[in-house]
């Protein structure tokens, strides 16, 4: 079966860190593009962080940038989102995707991540999400 489940969620106080992961199953994603995405109580979902395989392009929203970190492990089939110094505006449902085209790029990898068509024109595969919530 092809999947991808996410995990690492949880509650952190305002400046700790969590790392998620998104295992993948029924498919091998050394060479698929990864992406990892967020949703807030009331408002659309958004790109946090976007890799591209074929040549390593890696994107990271403004609001993120400097504190998460997206990578993979090929040998566990698993993609990571390393979170620091996380925000009260940090709190939603993050959810990882996958797309098997190579594209390469930063142009590309944007358009991706936030660009207006980014769910319908990119990412075959959706994970069912994560819970963060950052609070004292």
């Amino acid at each position: 079966q092809v999947q991808l489940v996410e995990s690492g969620g949880g509650l952190v106080q305002p400046g700790g860190s969590l790392t998620l992961s998104c295992a993948a199953s029924g498919f091998t994603l050394a060479y698929h593009a990864i992406g990892w995405f967020r949703q807030a109580p009331g408002k659309e979902r958004e790109g946090v962080s976007c890799s591209d395989s074929s040549d390593g392009s890696t994107y990271y929203a403004d609001s993120v940038k400097g504190r998460f970190t997206i990578s993979r492990d090929k040998a566990k089939n698993t993609v990571y989102l390393q979170m620091n110094s996380l925000k009260a505006e940090d709190t939603a449902v993050y959810y990882c995707a996958t797309d098997p085209i190579p594209r390469g790029g930063m142009a590309e990898v944007q358009a991706m991540c936030v660009g207006e068509s980014r769910e319908s024109d990119y990412w075959e595969q959706w994970g069912q999400g994560t819970q963060v919530t950052v609070s004292s």
